[in-house]
């Protein structure tokens, strides 16, 4: 995987690409390694979703299977960061066919078994399952990385982009006095602040929606975002009405 073709982008910062072990892996100045997710971090890599999201119902945070499952099915699709040996930030997903007209889904029906029963090679989509930092290691650019590595593996598979329901931490102090609608609207013209979706936004994506019953997070009342990354790169023969960004009509 080479993340450099992005570093002509200016929202960008090169980062440099080698491989080990038949594994590409990715160093930032920071001297936080990125590398694609292995088996050996599973029990990590649970250890540190259910530290971020502390509230999500045990149904929606990754398991050990998952991971195993996520690596022999579609390994590019999962990344780590390191600092040393331990995992400090993680981000997954897969790639499905998906309406985005229709934002109103649950995770699981999408994702399928253990979080990649439904990986479609061919899918128009990579759907973002979990992005996690580690608290002490957030503010480092650690989760816009992650970003840019799906985004490059997007690119280099032709998909439209990344779809993906985000959870919104910051409805817990508004949801007596707004709807779930107008605390992303809010948030989306930067009017509030939310820790995920501000940060989602900044890394290019737009807002499409809410989703209801998302995940089971009782601080939210279980509403997501729901939020699209269109792959500017895209090329396709065929427009589809549905799928296209609204800047190519």
């Amino acid at each position: 995987m080479h993340v450099d073709s992005l570093a002509g982008d200016a929202a960008y910062q090169r980062i440099a690409c080698s491989g080990t072990g038949g594994r590409p892996y990715c160093r930032a100045m920071s001297e936080i390694e990125y590398r694609v997710a292995e088996g050996a971090y599973a029990d990590a890599m649970v250890e540190l979703e259910h530290l971020c999201f502390p509230n999500l119902g045990g149904d929606d945070l990754l398991t050990v299977e998952g991971i195993l499952l996520q690596e022999a099915v579609f390994p590019e699709g999962a990344f780590i960061a390191l600092d040393g040996d331990r995992v400090i930030g993680m981000g997954s997903g897969i790639f499905v066919d998906y309406e985005i007209s229709q934002p109103q889904h649950h995770m699981a029906d999408v994702v399928g078994h253990e979080g990649v029963g439904n990986h479609d090679p061919d899918g128009d989509w990579y759907y973002g399952i979990d992005i996690a930092v580690h608290p002490d290691y957030r503010g480092r650019g650690i989760a816009s990385k992650l970003y840019q590595l799906r985004k490059q593996v997007v690119i280099d598979h032709n998909k439209r982009g990344i779809i993906a329901g985000g959870v919104i931490p910051g409805f817990v102090n508004h949801k007596h006095e707004m709807t779930a609608a107008e605390y992303v609207e809010e948030v989306a013209a930067g009017r509030l602040v939310d820790a995920t979706l501000t940060a989602q936004i900044r890394n290019g994506f737009e807002v499409r929606g809410v989703i209801a019953d998302y995940v089971q997070d009782p601080t939210s009342d279980n509403w997501a975002s729901f939020i699209v990354w269109f792959n500017p790169w895209y090329r396709d023969d065929e427009t589809d009405d549905d799928n296209r960004h609204p800047e190519e009509e």
